[in-house]
């Protein structure tokens, strides 16, 4: 009963925490480490050590595993050098020079300051990844971070094995490359193996719920089977995870995957936060152990403030050189040798230790000679980085002036892709059989042309002008608001079976799940001022070059109704002579015609494309310039 008591304070406190933290636009993990570093002296607050077997079996697969399957495996393979670079040259980097500055400054052995190392050696990004998403920084920065996490914890615990063995029965250098070898090729061959099974199962599954319940199983039988056989729990189940989320869209139904979504975020959500909370709750036990020390405070003080400041600096370092290694000719072809060291100086800068530093800490044997030291040191660097390059991460990437994803640039690739997408869809609909007399046909294509409109009006830059998908949104939102309080009414009533209720309570829910509801993010975009994507493959575009984007006119209207087209002067006339109103304009780059687009009633910029086949439309709306290919339904 004590633990179940524990466990639902500690839950709640976790979700209090966060969403305060949430409402103050504070990074959480900072605020919950604080929260714990403070509780923890308070008497009626229970000591909770962490023990190994706890956060190693119970708190990282699930951490991993939920990482890996929202990791891009197409991103991770096109950063997969800085990643290794990171998360193995840099854990093994790190992990010496630590050794080499404790050994010098305690008499502790090298077996044992090499352990320590290895402890320190590995950052744990889910503070920084927090912080990253929350200020915006790059993708390619943030898809590092998260690949170094997944695999720097294999390379540390297996650094911390071989220095414990080699402090009691002494191994040789053959030994320590063949433990590497072993944990990195088993643990590969686990997380393969087990992916393969369980796509085996998912053959044959239509129940989601218990393709979720196998999905929960999965971490950690990865990691124990990895464990047994002597190989890398973390690599299995990094691999597995990585395999199978991107297998995902084959291997399961849309509702396993929507549930198994559901369900590892709300897992990652508690078990990430409250790993924090729990970071700051060892404080008070961990610096009770130092009153008995044989070393003298000011040595203690020192070690640990030396190490803090290796760990620190041996990361930029690293990046710094890796960065050079990245830009011969010979690196992969994602390493862009125009990346700015702005960018390399934030991405070593995000170098927060986490709850498997601490955990890996009390792997250390009790019978290690000023093992006490080592925790505090452990403690000091987990404490120190957080609480010191955490808050300052968003302040440094701000005073380098590091740019967020432009939102342009995603909403012209979700139009395009959904276009894409739609061209195929509609290409196997000509091939099924089928006699249509009630119109489904037309239908579904309808639907399907007003959900790729609802992507394209995300582009249009007029503020406080209402896009259609937004009205649709809004009216069917009330609408769908008034239903369901009927539904309520009627069931309170008794007079319609529950399960029926259920179902058509259901129904409005999916409904109101797949709507539309991009005006936030067209706000966004209204905001941004990148406009250029690059498309290659495409002749046509490559023949019609941008113009020069048409700049706002004061004081000009939008499109109602023969109106000037987005504050710009431009008009449709086919819009203008039909009496209708357009949404957005669009000018060919053949002939310099301006019409409507697809959005519109009248679609004339498409109608124009049909009747003279030129290939190639720019947006005429204020400081837009990108086009769009009629013929490969492609954007520039």
């Amino acid at each position: 009963m004590e633990v179940a008591l524990l466990l639902i304070v500690l839950t709640l406190v976790v979700l209090a925490v966060t969403g305060v933290s949430r409402r103050l636009d504070l990074p959480a993990p900072l605020v919950l480490t604080v929260v714990g570093l403070l509780a923890s002296y308070l008497p009626f607050v229970p000591d909770l050590a962490l023990e190994p077997e706890i956060v190693l079996l119970w708190l990282l697969p699930p951490l991993l595993y939920s990482a890996a399957l929202e990791t891009s495996l197409v991103d991770f393979r096109a950063q997969r050098r800085p990643i290794l670079l990171l998360s193995v040259g840099l854990v093994v980097f790190t992990a010496a020079g630590v050794a080499v500055v404790v050994h010098a400054l305690t008499p502790i052995g090298w077996a044992a300051s090499f352990a320590i190392g290895a402890v320190v050696g590995p950052p744990d990004a889910v503070a920084a990844i927090a912080i990253g998403r929350r200020i915006g920084l790059p993708r390619r920065i943030v898809t590092i971070l998260e690949g170094e996490s997944l695999f720097n914890d294999a390379t540390a615990l297996v650094a911390l094995r071989t220095a414990i063995a080699a402090g009691a029965v002494g191994i040789s250098a053959w030994d320590v490359g063949w433990d590497f070898l072993v944990a990195a090729v088993g643990g590969s061959l686990i997380g393969i193996a087990v992916y393969k099974l369980v796509a085996l199962v998912r053959k044959h599954l239509d129940d989601s719920h218990v393709d979720v319940g196998i999905s929960l199983v999965i971490p950690f039988g990865a990691y124990v089977l990895a464990e047994e056989v002597g190989a890398s729990g973390v690599i299995a189940v990094v691999v597995a995870g990585l395999l199978l989320g991107h297998q995902a869209p084959v291997l399961q139904t849309a509702q396993s995957r929507i549930a198994e979504r559901t369900t590892w975020g709300t897992v990652a959500f508690l078990l990430e936060n409250a790993v924090f909370l729990l970071i700051g709750l060892q404080a008070h036990a961990i610096l009770a152990e130092i009153g008995d020390s044989a070393l003298s405070p000011a040595r203690i003080v020192a070690v640990c403030l030396a190490v803090l400041a290796t760990v620190i600096v041996l990361r930029l370092v690293w990046v710094f050189s890796s960065r050079f290694a990245l830009l011969m000719p010979r690196a992969d072809p994602g390493s862009d040798p125009r990346t700015p060291w702005s960018y390399t100086l934030v991405l070593g800068w995000a170098g927060m230790r986490g709850v498997v530093t601490l955990a890996a800490a009390f792997v250390i044997p009790d019978d290690v000679p000023h093992r006490e030291v080592l925790l505090l040191v452990a403690f000091t660097v987990v404490a120190g980085t957080l609480l010191l390059q955490g808050p300052t991460l968003p302040l440094l990437a701000r005073r380098l002036s590091i740019p967020s994803p432009d939102p342009m640039d995603d909403a012209l690739a979700r139009a395009t892709l959904l276009q894409q997408a739609s061209k195929a869809g509609f290409a196997a609909l000509e091939e099924v059989d089928y006699e249509d007399r009630h119109g489904v046909v037309d239908m579904i294509r309808a639907r399907v042309d007003q959900r790729n409109f609802a992507a394209w009006e995300r582009l249009g830059t007029v503020a406080d002008a209402e896009a259609p998908s937004d009205l649709y949104a809004r009216a069917r939102l009330a609408m769908i608001d008034a239903e369901r309080r009927r539904v309520l009414e009627i069931r309170d009533g008794g007079t319609v079976p529950a399960d029926v209720v259920a179902d058509v309570l259901a129904s409005l829910d999916v409904e109101e799940s797949m709507i539309d509801r991009a005006s936030e993010q067209r706000q966004v975009v209204v905001s941004a001022q990148a406009r250029t994507v690059v498309a290659g493959g495409c002749e046509h575009l490559a023949q019609h070059p941008a113009v020069p984007a048409v700049t706002a006119i004061e004081g000009g209207g939008g499109g109602e109704g023969g109106g000037e087209g987005g504050g710009t002067g431009e008009t449709c006339r086919a819009c203008l002579d039909e009496g209708t109103t357009w949404v957005a304009l669009r000018r060919c780059l053949t002939c310099g015609n301006v019409a409507c687009c697809d959005s519109s009633p009248g679609q004339h910029a498409t109608a124009h494309f049909r009747g003279t086949a030129h290939p190639v439309m720019q947006s005429a709306e204020p400081d837009e310039d990108w086009r769009w290919c009629y013929v490969h339904h492609l954007t520039a």
